[in-house]
């Protein structure tokens, strides 16, 4: 019993995966730009859960898969056309595919009608698309001394093959294999229980029909007779002779018996053409059998004769002792693991990371010059140290694509309720963050989208009174930088009604009437708790807290968000977050008494400046000239209010850092202590969020450092009312204010 829940939760993880499969191929269906390999992979998708539900006796899910499958070979064979009105029900078809799955995971039955109304929906696609299915049969274009079956579905299993059988294998020695093509023999033998699976013989058959010239003929020789015959259980064999084009290999072959190879015998062989123009005769060989054929395994032999290249390589691919080549499908590259299990080992390499960093705290006490061949191991150490966390972090790295490819739906319906045309566009799909990042990505994605087409787009006709395109874009884009993965999702709406926003926040209460507030501030106020522009609540906006939401979680993950919006031309919402909540390379800074840690890829440089490259805003900030531009110098010791720190910058240090929109900053700290691995501590789960700081880490020698987080250093700053009284010796030139306001 314990071994089956597990196959069970095997079933439902990769149903799961399949769902967003086929959900992702039924939003890039559309009327008129059908693609047979997107269909295809529906088809597969659906089958798959069908499968795997019949060999756990779902039955209520098996049987609305069928139904759902049925409609599907209907589109890959063009006897169902896709219409806006099909893909809809398609997609709401998908959707109760997963109910029926939430159903049988938790065991219970699916309420009665579930499935009634979209069974029904699907039945009446199926019977508009009935007419197309009763035309003629393709008419063969070579002559032949009995029909030819080629593809339709009259002798889809094959029971009129015995005698076509007879023909073709006169016709075989009579006609050779066309020049190009190869001939492959196919002996399916599925067990008499694949029915019960919920496989179909008959979408085997018909996929070997569509990879080239196919013959079927039908074993009946294991028929019961009527009274001893069981309607569950399947008696027939099949024959496959299939002349296919060169590029049509084992694997192709092997692919239409994907889902069935663990309950049929099968046997593959091939026959390569002779050549066309040989030098001297050659021998004629048959096709070469395989040895003793185990249960459940595919073979494939190659031939003596010449090969083409599909033969040659298959020929030169390694077999498994015995001599046979295991079924394609059930050969895999990954293995599921339970995120439990890598939770731990990302916990146990945190540990091992501080006991490291504990060890080379200890080591620095040494004499110079002594214990060289200790020194030499703990520096191996470090770098296998750096290499392992780097490894196990990849395992939980993902793309954002699994999160970007919920949107193109939200988009659909979105359009939908509030009658505008909508693209979206996505780039950086395959940016790649930790695992957790990536879940907690999908609620505030959806809030702003939602709040880009309700608030931001025109509709079509206001966009068209303004000299726009009818239909309006979203853009959301994914990109690593700073050390970093920013998302960014773009309209080319009407922008913020700022004078609106701020009228609204006036009448909520949530501004002073009266109060001066900048454009920035103003943009800002959209994120405020039940804050909302809609003069009325709908399906998508109006109750005031999906911004809120949007900032809380992205809060919650160390990150920010920033809106910039320009009227008339669209809004840009930026998120920004850490690529990984567990170790990240720092530089160790002292403050005073203080030890902070500066995230490695926000450092640019540090530096001892002199006097003459130090000068003073009036009525703002000081700021230094480095590398012929001004940057803004940022005093620690005043932002934390630490004694006993040095305030010049001339006897400091000023560690240049660059955020992820590119403005840099110099941190004045007394010393840079040196680089090390850090373990990520959340602050906000053991104590509460501050400002500047993005978590909290153990250092060697057991004290707690905060991780800083330099966005956030630039904003405190900026919040300072007045700049605090610089030493005596701080040489510090007087300028003018001028306008550069990045610094």
């Amino acid at each position: 019993m314990e071994d089956l829940s597990r196959f069970k939760q095997t079933y439902f993880d990769e149903s799961a995966e399949l769902l967003e499969v086929a959900e992702a191929g039924l939003l890039r269906l559309t009327p008129g730009e059908v693609d047979s390999d997107e269909v295809n992979a529906i088809f597969r998708a659906v089958h798959s859960i069908k499968g795997g539900g019949g060999a756990f006796g779902f039955t209520e899910l098996v049987a609305f898969a069928h139904e759902f499958e049925t409609v599907m070979d209907g589109v890959r064979n063009n006897t169902v056309p896709v219409t806006t009105e099909l893909v809809d029900t398609l997609i709401r078809a998908n959707d109760l595919l997963g109910q029926m799955l939430a159903y049988a995971r938790e065991g219970d039955p699916a309420p009665a009608g579930t499935t009634d109304g979209t069974v029904a929906a699907l039945r009446r696609h199926l019977s508009g698309g009935a007419p197309q299915a009763q035309a003629p049969a393709p008419v063969p274009s070579a002559p032949a001394p009995a029909p030819v079956y080629a593809d339709d579905e009259d002798d889809e299993a094959g029971l009129f093959g015995d005698a076509m059988a007879a023909i073709a294998a006169a016709r075989a020695e009579e006609d050779p294999v066309p020049p190009g093509k190869l001939r492959w023999t196919i002996v399916f033998r599925p067990r008499s229980d694949l029915l019960m699976s919920g496989n179909e013989p008959a979408y085997m058959l018909r996929a070997l029909r569509r990879l080239g010239d196919a013959t079927v003929e039908c074993h009946t020789d294991a028929l019961p007779t009527l009274q001893n015959l069981e309607a569950e259980l399947l008696h027939l064999s099949w024959t496959v002779t299939l002349i296919a084009d060169a590029d049509v290999d084992l694997d192709k072959i092997n692919d239409v018996f994907e889902f069935v190879a663990d309950d049929c015998d099968i046997r593959i062989t091939a026959e390569a053409p002779p050549p066309a123009a040989p030098e001297a005769p050659l021998p004629v060989t048959d096709p070469v059998p395989v040895a003793a054929v185990p249960p459940q395994a595919v073979i494939a032999t190659p031939v003596e004769a010449p090969k083409t290249d599909a033969l040659k390589a298959e020929a030169a691919r390694p077999r498994p002792n015995g001599g046979g080549a295991e079924h394609a499908g059930l050969t895999s590259h990954t293995i599921r693991v339970d995120l439990d299990k890598i939770d731990r080992l990302v916990n146990m390499v945190g540990e091992m990371v501080i006991t490291q960093a504990m060890i080379a705290e200890h080591v620095r006490e040494l004499p110079p010059g002594e214990f060289q061949e200790l020194l030499e191991g703990l520096e191996q150490l470090a770098q296998h140290t750096r290499e392992l966390r780097e490894s196990v972090m990849s395992i939980r790295a993902q793309p954002v694509s699994s999160v970007f490819s919920r949107m193109p739906r939200l988009v659909r319906e979105c359009a939908a309720t509030t009658g505008k045309e909508v693209q979206l566009v996505t780039s950086g799909e395959t940016t790649e963050v930790d695992k957790t990042v990536v879940e907690n990505l999908v609620d505030p994605l959806t809030h702003m989208i939602r709040n880009s087409i309700d608030h931001g787009l025109e509709g079509p006709e206001e966009r068209e009174r303004v000299g726009k395109p009818r239909a309006g874009t979203v853009h959301l884009s994914a990109q690593h930088r700073s050390g970093r993965i920013v998302i960014e999702i773009t309209d080319d709406g009407r922008g913020i009604n700022r004078p609106k926003v701020l009228s609204k926040a006036i009448e909520k209460g949530l501004v002073q009437p009266g109060a001066t507030l900048s454009d920035e501030e103003i943009d800002n106020l959209i994120f405020l708790p039940g804050f909302s522009t809609a003069d009325q609540v709908s399906n998508l906006s109006g109750r005031g807290v999906g911004m809120d939401v949007v900032r809380r979680n992205i809060t919650s993950l160390g990150g920010r968000i920033g809106v910039y919006s320009t009227p008339g031309e669209g809004s840009r919402f930026v998120l920004s977050l850490p690529l990984t909540l567990a170790v990240l390379d720092g530089m160790v800074i002292s403050v005073g008494e203080e030890r902070f840690v500066l995230p490695l890829t926000n450092i640019v440089e540090s530096l001892r400046p002199k006097a003459a490259d130090l000068h003073g805003l009036v009525g703002k900030c000081d700021v230094m000239m480095a590398r012929g531009e001004y940057v803004r110098l940022v005093y620690l010791h005043q932002l934390f209010g630490i004694p006993g720190a040095v305030a010049d910058p001339t006897r400091a240090l000023v560690v240049l850092v660059e955020t992820e929109d590119g403005s840099r900053l110099g941190l004045v700290v007394d010393e840079v202590l040196g680089q090390q691995q850090v373990v990520i501590k959340s602050l906000e789960a053991n104590f509460r969020r501050l400002d500047g700081v993005a978590a909290a880490t153990i250092l060697g020698d057991g004290r707690v450092a905060l991780i800083l987080d330099v966005a956030g250093l630039r904003e405190m700053s900026r919040h300072m009312d007045s700049r605090a009284p610089r030493p005596p010796s701080s040489p510090v030139a007087a300028l003018p204010a001028p306008a550069l306001e990045p610094v």
